[in-house]
């Protein structure tokens, strides 16, 4: 694939992927009760927890969508999604609910298979991608 496939792939990819972090990073903002319930209790402060993420998550989401940042924000986000895990495993392990849903064995799965795909996806985007040489400027 030649680097200008590569990089209409990797936008294709980020953009709607950093709009979806974007936009769930301000969901934490209008209505952060229901990501306040998932903070595991042992890191206390949930509303903390549930404003910072969101901040993260609405910098970074909007990082991959600028390719001069995409990678960077790309590497951070994998180590953001990793972190959120923690709430993640809370709801697993505690059966808590999120924004009044149980999701159960099944639910769990599905919810980790996708979180291993973003990790992979998050992975692939912060790789890097030589840039375009002189002659692709023409």
């Amino acid at each position: 694939m030649n680097d200008k496939l590569k990089r209409l792939a990797r936008f294709a990819v980020a953009a709607p992927l950093g709009a979806a972090f974007a936009w769930i990073g301000v969901e934490h903002f209008i209505d952060p009760q229901k990501f306040d319930d998932i903070v595991p209790p042992y890191l206390g402060w949930p509303r903390f927890w549930t404003l910072a993420s969101g901040v993260f998550e609405v910098v970074l989401g909007l990082g991959l969508v600028v390719p001069a940042t995409r990678a960077r924000s790309a590497r951070w986000l994998v180590c953001l999604v990793i972190l959120m895990s923690l709430a993640n495993i809370n709801m697993w392990w505690n059966d808590v609910a999120f924004n009044g849903t149980r999701f159960g064995p099944t639910g769990h799965l599905i919810r980790f298979t996708i979180q291993l795909v973003l990790l992979v996806t998050l992975w692939w985007l912060g790789r890097r991608v030589s840039s375009p040489s002189a002659s692709d400027a023409r």
